[in-house]
This record gives C-alpha cells, structure tokens and sequence, in this order.
C-alpha cells in the first residue's frame, strides 16, 4: 500500500512539475538573478530591455509554432529574417521607396520562401526538416548574395563608388524601438493565441498535426493547411527580420541566424506551459521570457558569451525531456 501511495507521489510530482516546471523556472531565474544583483535585475528598465530583446525571438519562434502545431517543423526561420532584413532596408537605401512598398515587399519575399518549403515537403516528399535545412542554406545563400555580402546602410559606398542616397522612413525605425516593438509582440501572440484556439481553422491545424490521416478522412484539407501553416512561419519571420532592420537601422547578412536556436526553444518550451503538451502562442511567449532572462542575467553576472549557449542548451534539453517523457508515458 505504501508503495503506491509513494508512486502516487511522484506521478503527482513528475505531473505538477510538467504542468508547472517551467513557470517555476521562470520564477526562479527572476529570483536567483535579482539576489546576485542586488535588485537590478528587476528594476523597471530592465524588465523593459528584457521584454524589447524577447521581441524578435517572439514573433520568430511563433513562426515556428506554427510549423509545429502541422507536425512540421521550419528550421529556415533565421535565413527568413535575414533575407526581409537586407530587401526592407535595401527598399530605402538603394531603390528610395516608401514605407509601405518596403514592408509589403519583404513580406512578400518571405510568403515566396515558405511557399517554396511547402512545395519541397508537400510535393516534392522531402522531410520537412532537410527541405528546411536545404532551404535555410539556399536563401542565407539569396541573402548574402543580394547584399553583396555587405551591411546595408544609409550612406554606404555603392558598387559604383558613389554615395547612397536613400533615406530609411523614421517611422520605419520607430518599429525597432519600445513600446511599439513590444506592442507589435504582444499583438501578434495574441492575434495566434485566438486563431489557434478559438477559430476552426486553427483547429484543423492542430488534428493536421496530431493525425494527418485522420484529418484526411475527417474532410480537413491536410496539405492546405500545412501550406499555410509554412508560408505563415515564413511571413512571421519575415515580421521579426523587419523589426531586427528597424530596431538597427542597418542589414547584416547574417543578421537573422542568431534567432534560429533562441526561436526553437521558445517554441519547444511552450509545449510544458500548464501541461497544454502541445505547440500554442502563450507557451511560446513564455519560452521566450525565459530565455530572454536567462541571458539577460547572464549577461548581468558577467558571464562570458561562449558559455551561455551551454547554459541555454541545458534548459532547452530540460524542456525537451520534460514533453517527450511525459508523451510516452
């Protein structure tokens, strides 16, 4: 009798840490970094250089949601955000456009890309991760290769030896800066939140991804939604390459590769946030708070850069066993 209740016991455990594990770490981070900094950790600018640096991180991985809510996954996010990076601020510098064609091109770019990586998986057959994979290398490739492997900006040296004329829209710019960066965030969790969880299409996509065939004998249209589902990842990215550009002022053309991890961790966190078990926009909100933390802190405590992505792996590999023990059991 004793045995079961102590069974019992650490089914409970095992459960309220899965359900809760990662809001207590969250918790914990915020605890432990504001003790080793005598409070500064949680002073009023700090939270809000926290919540500007999960603002891109955010919009990407929501990308990456939706990639996982089909049973897919997109690992071409990071070349996205490059790309939409080098076409905005080129739109301004070097072809003197307005606001509106800048953004709407760039997004258009990224709406090409995921319809390209729908076609490789849906048509084509390949695997969704190495028609990503391929995809990632391809359009870091467009990017690179379009800014002629240099950073785009206002007044730089053109090919011909002359000076850059094209202005970027300070209204462009304001994008990039708080609160309007964090006000873009938290419109767009919210606006997935709603379509995932209250709309029939978001619906479809989640029986898309839990059992493709029998969403096909359900009537769902499988291979459309999946199709959305990427060219949306890739216009998210496309969103947070635009707001990496405003946030700058400048285009790298390896600008957005650094979000690709950062993005991916988010979102596979969220799978543990209040046990949903499953890909959604809350949980990829705060899988990007606690990575946004983790590294403010860390960076807060002095430690040094290369370390960091130990400490980051670590907790992406806490959450990983946490959702795939917990779905095998």
């Amino acid at each position: 009798m004793s045995e079961v209740k102590q069974a019992k016991k650490k089914i409970s455990l095992f459960d309220f840490l899965y359900n809760y594990g990662t809001l207590l770490t969250i918790v914990i981070i915020f605890a432990f970094f504001t003790v080793m900094t005598d409070g500064r950790f949680l002073q009023g600018a700090n939270m809000i250089n926290i919540l500007r640096a999960m603002s891109i991180t955010t919009v990407i991985a929501i990308g990456v949601t939706f990639s996982l809510v089909v049973g897919g996954f997109d690992l071409s996010v990071g070349s996205v955000a490059s790309l939409t990076m080098a076409v905005s601020i080129a739109s301004f510098v070097w072809y003197e456009q307005n606001l509106m064609v800048a953004i709407l091109l760039a997004l258009l770019v990224a709406a090409v890309v995921g319809f390209v990586n729908s076609v490789l998986i849906i048509k084509i057959k390949i695997p969704d991760m190495l028609a990503t994979l391929a995809s990632m290398f391809i359009f870091n490739g467009v990017a690179s290769t379009f800014s002629k492997g240099k950073i785009i900006s206002q007044n730089m040296i053109m090919p011909n030896g002359e000076t850059s004329v094209g202005m970027i829209d300070p209204i462009f710019r304001s994008f990039g800066k708080v609160p309007t960066i964090i006000i873009i965030m938290v419109c767009i969790v919210a606006a997935v939140h709603v379509f995932l969880t209250y709309t029939k299409h978001g619906r479809y996509m989640y029986v898309v991804g839990g059992n493709p065939e029998a969403a096909r004998l359900s009537g769902v249209k499988v291979n459309k939604y999946k199709r959305i589902a990427y060219i949306l990842a890739a216009i998210l990215a496309g969103v947070g390459g635009i707001l990496l550009a405003a946030r700058i002022g400048q285009s790298n053309p390896s600008g957005g590769a650094g979000y690709l991890m950062e993005s991916v961790a988010a979102a596979y966190i969220g799978f543990s946030i209040a046990g949903i078990g499953k890909p959604n926009a809350i949980g990829t909100f705060f899988g990007a708070l606690l990575m946004a933390a983790l590294s403010n802190g860390l960076v807060m405590l002095s430690v040094p850069y290369f370390a960091m992505d130990i400490i980051k792996g670590s907790v992406l590999v806490l959450a990983l066993g946490l959702t795939y023990y917990k779905n095998k059991n």
